[in-house]
C-alpha cells in the first residue's frame, strides 16, 4: 500500500505548489482537488495540464485520485448536487463530472471520487432521489467506460448514501465496471460502520481509501491520524488483510492554516504501518 496526501489541504496554494509541498513531505502520491484553486477542469487548459503532469514527474509524485466531490467554483462542499430538484442545476453537476473524467484522463489518473447524490433536498422523498442519483449515474459511467476512468461514490455523513448498507443498495442498481467505491474510513465511523468487519465488507468495490481521525463523539471533524478514536492498527491490517495493495489517501481539509504540518503528522504517525 502507498500512502497519499489530498490537495484540498492546499486551498490557499495553488496546484503546483501543493504538488511540491506533498514531495517535500515525503509521501508517494497526491490526490489533485477538481474544484478551484487547483485544477477547475471547466476552465484548466491542456497546457496547464502539461504543466501539472512536468511538476509530478520532476517531484517523483503519483496520482492517487482525482476529487470531484466539492463544487466551490459554483457554490459549496456539495452544492450542485446529483439530486437538486432544479434540473438545470443538478446539470451542472453531471457536465462537471463528465469534464473532471476526462481532465483525469489527461492527468493519467485511475480513478475519480463524487459526492453520494448530496444533501436529501426538502420535500424530496429518499426513493426519488436514489432515483435522480441512478440517472445522472447511468448518464455519466459510460463516459467514464470511454476515458478509462473508475467513478467512485464516496458515502458521507447527512447525504444521500452514508452507510455501507446503503452503498451496497446502490451498487446493485448500477451495472459498470467503472464504478467503486471512495472508502472514508472516517465516515464510515462516524456512521457507526464497524470499519474492519466493513473494509471486509466492501472489498470487492473498494478502489481507493480516505484516512482521517475521527473523535469518541463520532462528530464528523477531520482529525490527524493519531488524535481521535480510529483503532488504525486493526483498521490497517484489515484493509491488508483484503490483500489491497493501492493508495491510501490522507484527507485533511480542515487544516488549511498549516497543511504541512498536518500532512507530516499523518505520515509520521502511519508510518509506523506502511
Amino acid at each position: 500500500m502507498k500512502l497519499a496526501y489530498s490537495s484540498n489541504a492546499y486551498m490557499n496554494y495553488s496546484v503546483i505548489d501543493a504538488i511540491e509541498r506533498v514531495a517535500g513531505l515525503g509521501y508517494a502520491g497526491i490526490e489533485l482537488m477538481a474544484d478551484t484553486p487547483h485544477v477547475w477542469p471547466e476552465t484548466t487548459t491542456d497546457e496547464q495540464i502539461d504543466a501539472i503532469r512536468r511538476a509530478l514527474e520532476r517531484c517523483e509524485l503519483q496520482l492517487s485520485n482525482i476529487n470531484a466531490f466539492m463544487m466551490n467554483a459554483v457554490q459549496d462542499f456539495w452544492h450542485p448536487s446529483w439530486i437538486e430538484p432544479d434540473a438545470d442545476f443538478r446539470r451542472l453537476r453531471i457536465k462537471h463530472t463528465i469534464a473532471a473524467l476526462t481532465m483525469a484522463r489527461k492527468l493519467g489518473a485511475t480513478c475519480l471520487t463524487t459526492e453520494p447524490g448530496g444533501p436529501i433536498p426538502k420535500g424530496m422523498s429518499r426513493d426519488a432521489a436514489m432515483d435522480l442519483f441512478v440517472r445522472g449515474l447511468q448518464e455519466v459511467l459510460p463516459h467514464a467506460e470511454s476515458e478509462g476512468v473508475t467513478l467512485l461514490v464516496e458515502p458521507e455523513p447527512s447525504l444521500l448514501i452514508e452507510t455501507a448498507s446503503q452503498f451496497l443498495d446502490l451498487a446493485e442498481r448500477i451495472s459498470s465496471e467503472q464504478f467503486g467505491l471512495n472508502f472514508d474510513v472516517g465516515h464510515f465511523y462516524c456512521v457507526g460502520d464497524p470499519l474492519p468487519e466493513t473494509v471486509e465488507r466492501l472489498q470487492h468495490l473498494t478502489h481507493h481509501y480516505h484516512l482521517e481521525d475521527i473523535a469518541a463523539s463520532r462528530v464528523h471533524e477531520h482529525l490527524i491520524p493519531g488524535e481521535g478514536a480510529i483503532d488504525f492498527d486493526a483498521l490497517i491490517r484489515a484493509i491488508r488483510g483484503t490483500g489491497y495493495d493501492g493508495w491510501l489517501t490522507v484527507e485533511l481539509y480542515p487544516y488549511l492554516d498549516d497543511p504541512d504540518g498536518a500532512g507530516r503528522q499523518a505520515a509520521r504517525y502511519l508510518g509506523k504501518w506502511l
